[in-house]
């Protein structure tokens, strides 16, 4: 039988989702604390791989066991033995052939940036304290649409089969007088993506490089060519969608 698990949490302390062996990480967290409640080793299936420090407002994962489950008191126990950074919202038993990962249709990222010093933004938004054109980064952002191979964003000598990813949706949203987010969603994402098309977006914001001086980068499918990564804090896996 497979279950479903969506979660969130707090990505501060965690090297990433994947377990890595000299970190601590979501996912081990996740599966250390499932073997403990069920009694039995338990692998755990994420819908993405988020890096270190980025957050989670919404993770998929599965796993498979042969004993029936009563979900709601799992999630019971599951919160009850995590610490406070990860919350499990609901599981649910789902068809064997569902995948937590292959079964998802799309994936929303938010960044969080703020252009005014606040105490209160600091750990999960970038202070920015240039000014940004952020009609400007929108037309640069409407321009991910046209496009399917996305190297230029990818994280050198990343282990990937392919660069193409298809984005459905990228722009600046005002959401106070001072705070904006980026929200793009795409079917997939290379590792470090999100991060490199903003520090990219940033660049035509505050006017060191063209709306074609970014098409190019694209174009020339080069990271060397693109903007800074931008720090993890400010990132968040917003929502995933599967058909089922």
């Amino acid at each position: 039988m497979r279950y479903f698990i969506t979660l969130s949490y707090d990505g501060t302390r965690f090297h990433g989702w994947q377990i890595q062996p000299n970190g601590i990480s979501v996912q081990g967290e996740l599966q250390h604390a499932l073997s403990l409640i069920l009694r039995t080793e338990i692998q755990v299936t994420g819908a993405g791989r988020t890096d270190a420090g980025v957050h989670a407002a919404m993770m998929v994962a599965h796993f498979d066991t042969l004993m029936p489950i009563d979900c709601q008191q799992l999630a019971y126990k599951l919160n009850k033995l995590l610490q406070r950074d990860i919350a499990i919202q609901h599981i649910r038993q789902v068809d064997d052939a569902l995948h937590a990962r292959f079964s998802a249709t799309s994936r929303t990222y938010y960044y969080y940036v703020h252009t005014h010093k606040d105490p209160f933004l600091r750990h999960y938004s970038c202070e920015i304290h240039y000014p940004l054109d952020f009609q400007l980064m929108n037309r640069a952002a409407a321009l991910l649409l046209q496009h399917e191979d996305f190297q230029a964003f990818c994280k050198s000598h990343a282990d990937v089969k392919t660069t193409i990813c298809h984005i459905t949706r990228a722009q600046w949203v005002q959401i106070a007088p001072t705070q904006w987010r980026f929200e793009i969603t795409a079917n997939r994402f290379l590792r470090n993506m999100v991060r490199a098309v903003v520090g990219t977006l940033i660049d035509v914001g505050r006017k060191r490089i063209t709306v074609d001086d970014f098409q190019k980068v694209i174009q020339l499918r080069k990271r060397t060519n693109a903007g800074e990564s931008m720090p993890p804090n400010a990132l968040f896996l917003q929502d995933i969608q599967y058909n089922n």
